[in-house]
């Protein structure tokens, strides 16, 4: 009997030792260090009721006006174009029965954001609002495997972009392509609990994405989790343990977020406009 148990508790070691070995990230990238001292608005500081819808310009032109860095998300669309938009599917946003990867940018163009005037942005635009003042977390939302072409051409932009920023993905093989193809650029590894809050994929591919074990093959500078799942297991392994920069969202009080900048966490916010000053 303490033969087996010897034995159980020497694969249980192992297998804690594996589990952490897979979510270690690359650590003290200097480039962090540009990032940590700001909050970041996310999809840009939007106010739906004042006629600012997210991803939008004037809501980036308001982070900025702020002192906030912000979050955005780009797609590329049918003819090659970098935009900033949340969804690639559009009903929520636009009211219509499309896809942003399935139409020019020209077609985009005519397609208003949630009831206002504004459409969705060129990244190249955008990125001309935050260079040399606040910055960016550049998230990147691939469609039905277009991860590398996305990649490749974000990373062309950035290239000449003389502005402080970091990209993530929940994609991981978005995040391991920049660290093939890109390894200056800071790279974080977006997750949450899809155990308990996702349908749409397999069991076990909603463990190992939770669990963030394709960290092995990603090794980001951080790891940007939902707050709400903060205290989960993975979180605490790569942040706690193997020394992730934890980056928490989405904050929607003060209260959260001065207890995740208290834990170490940058934070991306939405729906309130707290201090400045940090």
């Amino acid at each position: 009997m303490k033969k087996l148990l010897k034995t159980a508790a020497k694969a249980a070691l192992v297998g804690a030792g594996l589990y952490a070995w897979a979510q270690a990230p690359r650590r003290n990238h200097p480039g962090l260090s540009k990032l940590r001292g700001y909050r970041y608005a996310h999809r840009g500081l939007h106010d739906l009721e004042q006629g600012i819808a997210e991803n939008t310009m004037p809501a980036f032109r308001r982070a900025v006006e702020h002192g906030f860095g912000a979050e955005l998300d780009v797609h590329i669309t049918k003819d090659g174009q970098l935009v900033v938009i949340h969804d690639s599917r559009l009903e929520r946003l636009c009211g219509v029965n499309m896809v942003v990867e399935d139409l020019t940018y020209a077609e985009l163009c005519q397609l208003p954001i949630l009831g206002t005037e504004e459409t969705a942005p060129l990244f190249a635009d955008v990125l001309k609002v935050f260079e040399g003042k606040t910055p960016l977390i550049v998230e990147l939302k691939s469609w039905n495997g277009n991860g590398d072409m996305l990649s490749a051409a974000v990373n062309l932009m950035l290239k000449t972009y003389a502005g402080d920023y970091c990209i993530e993905s929940f994609d991981p093989r978005v995040v391991r392509w920049f660290r093939q193809n890109s390894p200056e650029t800071v790279r974080g590894q977006l997750a949450y609990d899809y155990v308990h809050r996702s349908t749409s994929r397999t069991a076990p591919e909603r463990f190992a994405l939770t669990h963030m074990l394709f960290n092995f093959g990603v090794r980001p500078d951080f790891v940007a989790y939902s707050y709400p799942d903060r205290e989960t297991l993975p979180v605490q392994t790569a942040c706690g343990l193997m020394g992730a920069q934890e980056v928490s969202w989405t904050i929607r009080s003060l209260e959260d977020m001065h207890k995740a900048e208290a834990a170490g966490a940058i934070v991306i916010f939405e729906n309130f406009i707290p201090p400045h000053e940090m």
